[in-house]
């Protein structure tokens, strides 16, 4: 590290600090050759995959496009910016899981999707309705009945197990 007064690149660490909840390192530094104190700071570079848009074209993960997302699409619905946030910190760790250095954009929607589900019925439905490209009544119709069919199978195998626990 440079010494951002003399540039002398003999520097030493006199204190190290977690901070933002370990997501940060503080480092406070002295520069050996002018003896000047600095702090510095230093984080994971956590790579995000590429994505690969439908027509083939290629551009880096955006998160800000991810939570313009979540907020169209949950606008006006009783979802906290905290869930929001945990969702696309999810998704993200997600993507990067993956190992891959370019994913789909067809895999990004899906996990959008996914999460809205567990989020809100109604703004699953709202980006569905945008990412699914719906043409008419009809296709609202049939994600609904989908979406209200889906509780009542989880509803039925919890019931039966419980029925055989007692």
């Amino acid at each position: 590290m440079h010494c951002p007064f003399c540039s002398d690149d003999d520097t030493k660490v006199i204190d190290s600090r977690l901070v933002t909840d370990g997501a940060q390192v503080r480092r406070r530094r002295e520069c050996l050759s002018c003896k000047e104190r600095f702090t510095t700071y230093e984080q994971a570079e956590l790579v995000m995959p590429r994505v690969i848009k439908q027509n083939g074209s290629r551009e880096p993960f955006n998160e800000d496009k991810l939570r313009a997302g979540f907020l169209r699409a949950l606008e006006k619905r009783p979802v906290s910016v905290e869930l929001i946030e945990a969702e696309i910190s999810h998704i993200k760790q997600k993507l990067r899981a993956t190992g891959e250095r370019e994913v789909n954009s067809r895999v990004l929607g899906e996990l959008v999707m996914d999460s809205l589900k567990e989020l809100d019925k109604v703004a699953y439905v709202r980006f569905a309705s945008v990412y699914r490209s719906f043409e008419d009544i009809a296709e609202f119709q049939a994600a609904i009945e989908r979406l209200q069919a889906e509780p009542e199978r989880k509803l039925a195998t919890d019931s039966s197990s419980a029925d055989s626990d007692a």
